[in-house]
């Protein structure tokens, strides 16, 4: 069934007076607290974003979405939507039964009518969607060290939207937009899909392709879950927002899009033009490496530039939308204006600032030129991402026990302290363990917590412009960077490998545990009984062994001042 892109689209909504019948009965069934990734699926299914899926995918219906990009009833359908849970709660639940879904607050969105139960080959579904099982990859990351390891599908029953609290008057669900589309008279529509902040570039793109389509814009900009390390939807709206006024008025709208982006490349692309079908538009365009996750673990990207734009083009028929594929723009000096990087006149001078360049300029308060971005934009980014000598950062030891990470950590906090500018922290184990972890054991899961715990408290730290100095042994490698992506969020973050022997800290044993461990009285000790992982990305590695511990402390300084996070 392919409807106009004006007339109104099945929602997953229930009356109001339904709902406020279901909420009531709702208290009273089994319930499960959405994880931010699937609030925002959640709201996508319930809002008619996400048609024709009914709720959350069946087995069938998944199987189908891994192996070939088709539910059971072979609609197309790239991304799998899965509500995945804990085992724990899974036990609790079966098909037939119905679930409350509950906001972060614990306010009831939905009701799930669990009709299927399963536990999935997540390596296959990171192979076949992703690419790779490859934990370089965000969402493949995700998938094995975020995600529950059962799923549940099933149809949805939609009692409210979740609530935003920021920029509603720019959020609109597929209807809103269709409304809007009719009201304004607007019959063709090209949608501009983007997660970064809008630069000159971006402009002359999307007047191209508007110009191109003979169509009005939708800028239409993801605010729900990107990749770690993007800058936050807060800062990015207020530069849209900055940048309005440079599109005329009459053919351009701004719309927020509340989607968890799983940055898988050529199916995502295809998925976001699924998507933006639902909301009433007629064309997409797709860029270069759309919805890319970066590099892989061998340092190579992950997809082809293009392979997004071919597979969005074998299917916009099937899907109904027409896809404007565009080529990079770059900035030609003596032209003084943007040209597609394919129809730049010969033996002109080309210049264009990579986003790692703009990172860069940013954290050394450098500056960023006219031509390549509005001046408006640059103070909105300046405001959140300050010079890095003005930014909280977090320095995280890691390694055995014995191996020395106290004491540089102490040396290093002294030496910081001694040069002033901002408060420093140190969470040291033993300290965390008495103020925020005393009731954690030491077994696999306690560890987890507790490292977790320190990476919080970091973060808080980093975010308000101090310096945290963290030094538990962190023995995973997941666990290390799930704290990275917490921190990086706000500021910098440093990996310090002591990467002392065990026979050496062994021989230390100040306090005896090894001894313990030896004897079998320690269960679960690291180095001995349980692994160590040592990192192979850390910021920097030291070693104790034969070298003071000033010395050691001074080389941490030293990375410090070469990543401009202290003044030399």
């Amino acid at each position: 069934m392919t409807l106009s892109n004006t007339a109104p689209i099945p929602e997953l909504y229930v009356s109001p007076e339904s709902a406020q019948k279901l909420k009531h009965e709702a208290g009273n069934l089994p319930s499960w607290d959405l994880t931010p990734r699937q609030v925002c699926d959640l709201e996508l299914l319930m809002n008619g974003g996400f048609f024709p899926l009914k709720g959350f995918q069946s087995e069938a219906d998944y199987n189908g979405t891994v192996e070939n990009m088709r539910t059971a009833d072979g609609t197309l359908w790239p991304i799998p939507v899965t509500l995945d849970v804990s085992e724990k709660f899974a036990e609790t639940v079966a098909p037939g039964q119905d679930i409350a879904l509950r906001d972060q607050e614990g306010v009831i969105l939905a009701i799930l009518s669990i009709t299927d139960k399963w536990t999935p080959n997540k390596a296959n579904e990171a192979e076949k969607v992703f690419g790779a099982d490859d934990l370089a990859h965000p969402a493949v990351n995700y998938l094995h060290n975020v995600a529950g390891p059962v799923y549940l599908g099933g149809p949805i029953t939609g009692i409210q939207q979740p609530v935003h609290y920021d920029f509603r008057a720019r959020r609109d669900t597929p209807n809103e937009l269709r409304a809007f589309f009719r009201k304004m008279g607007w019959r063709r529509i090209v949608a501009f899909q983007t997660r970064n902040p809008l630069h000159r570039a971006h402009q002359e793109l999307t007047f191209r392709a508007a110009k191109e389509a003979e169509a009005n814009l939708l800028i239409h900009p993801v605010v729900g879950m990107t990749k770690p390390g993007d800058v936050d939807h807060f800062t990015r709206v207020r530069c849209y927002e900055a940048v309005l006024d440079q599109y005329p008025a009459s053919t351009t709208h701004l719309s927020l899009l509340n989607l968890a982006m799983r940055m898988g490349g050529p199916r995502e692309a295809l998925w976001h033009a699924i998507i933006r079908k639902n909301h009433g538009l007629t064309h997409f365009i797709v860029g270069r490496d759309h919805a890319g996750p970066g590099k892989n673990s061998q340092g190579k990207d992950f997809y082809d530039p293009y392979a997004a734009q071919t597979l969005v083009a074998e299917h916009q028929k099937e899907i109904g939308i027409e896809m404007v594929d565009f080529k990079q723009m770059v900035y030609v000096q003596e032209k003084a204006q943007y040209y597609p990087v394919d129809e730049v006149p010969e033996g002109s001078t080309v210049l264009d600032i990579s986003g790692t360049e703009l990172r860069r300029r940013l954290r050394e308060g450098l500056e960023i030129p006219d031509w390549f971005s509005f001046p408006q934009v640059v103070q909105e980014l300046r405001r959140t991402s300050p010079p890095r000598s003005k930014q909280g950062f977090t320095v995280f030891f890691t390694g055995l026990s014995g191996s020395g990470k106290s004491t540089i950590a102490n040396a290093l906090m002294v030496k910081l302290m001694e040069m002033g500018g901002r408060p420093v922290t140190l969470l040291d184990g033993d300290v965390v363990r008495k103020h925020l972890s005393s009731e954690l054991g030491f077994s696999k899961e306690h560890r987890d917590i507790n490292i977790r715990r320190i990476g919080y408290v970091a973060s808080e730290i980093t975010k308000n412009g101090g310096i945290a100095i963290c030094a538990p042994i962190a023995p995973y490698t997941a666990t290390r960077r799930a704290v990275r992506e917490m921190i990086e969020a706000f500021g910098a973050f440093i990996e310090v490998h002591v990467a002392t022997s065990i026979e050496e800290c062994e021989r230390r044993d100040r306090k005896g545990l090894y001894k313990l461990a030896r004897e079998g009285k320690i269960k679960e000790f690291t180095g001995i009984s349980d692994p160590y992982e040592a990192p192979t990305k850390a910021e920097l590695v030291v070693d104790t062994e034969g070298t003071d511990v000033d010395y050691c402390a001074q080389q941490v300084i030293l990375k410090l001042e070469s990543m401009g996070l202290i003044k030399a």
